[in-house]
């Protein structure tokens, strides 16, 4: 259940079960939205981040661009670096991997390789991609979208992080040692 307004689940919800799909009611005001069964991987998450890195790269493609040249090179060779790291640590996670927030059944804990250094190398590979091309195309759009994945992808990986901390106990102690999304600093 998603709620707009928090609090408890109302009554009204209840009688309609987990799996009941559509707005809920309680009293004439509209107070969740009742998800159905399996829409709890962290699914919009996805979308949005998929949304955002079409728009971003749309962006880079139809929006003019204030950058110098100087600056242009140096934001496309961070961005070829954040493709690096991206691969890397996707390769890294090996088996594990997954779009989604949701930890894959079966799978472990990955603390090695780039994973020592930032929980989430694949999200920073990501965000150095966007803020490369950002650079290199410098404009409010391009930095409005880089902005923009920067917050989903901070708020996507704290649901992730729910996730793994209730299957892994070890990653309590992991996150208190290892940076979130920028090594050494966030």
């Amino acid at each position: 259940m998603i709620y707009l307004l928090g609090g408890l689940r109302p009554p009204v919800a209840a009688a309609r079960g987990p799996s009941a799909p559509g707005l809920v009611w309680a009293g004439g005001v509209m107070v969740g939205y009742s998800v159905p069964m399996g829409f709890d991987q962290g699914e919009g998450y996805v979308v949005g981040q998929l949304v955002l890195l079409v728009l971003l790269a749309l962006a880079w493609w139809f929006t003019p661009s204030f950058s110098p040249a100087w600056l242009a090179g140096m934001g496309w060779a961070v961005a070829w670096l954040g493709l690096l790291v991206l691969l890397l640590a996707a390769w890294q996670l090996g088996r594990n991997l997954t779009a989604w927030p949701k930890p894959r059944v079966g799978g472990h804990l990955v603390q090695e390789g780039l994973y020592q250094v930032v929980r989430h190398p694949i999200y920073f590979g990501l965000l150095l991609w966007a803020a490369g091309g950002s650079l290199a195309h410098l404009n409010p759009w391009t930095l409005l979208l880089s902005a923009l994945l920067f917050g989903l992808l901070d708020r996507k990986a704290g649901l992730e992080e729910q996730f793994l901390e209730e299957i892994y106990p070890e990653y309590r102690a992991y996150k208190r040692r290892v940076r979130k999304l920028i090594p050494w600093v966030y």
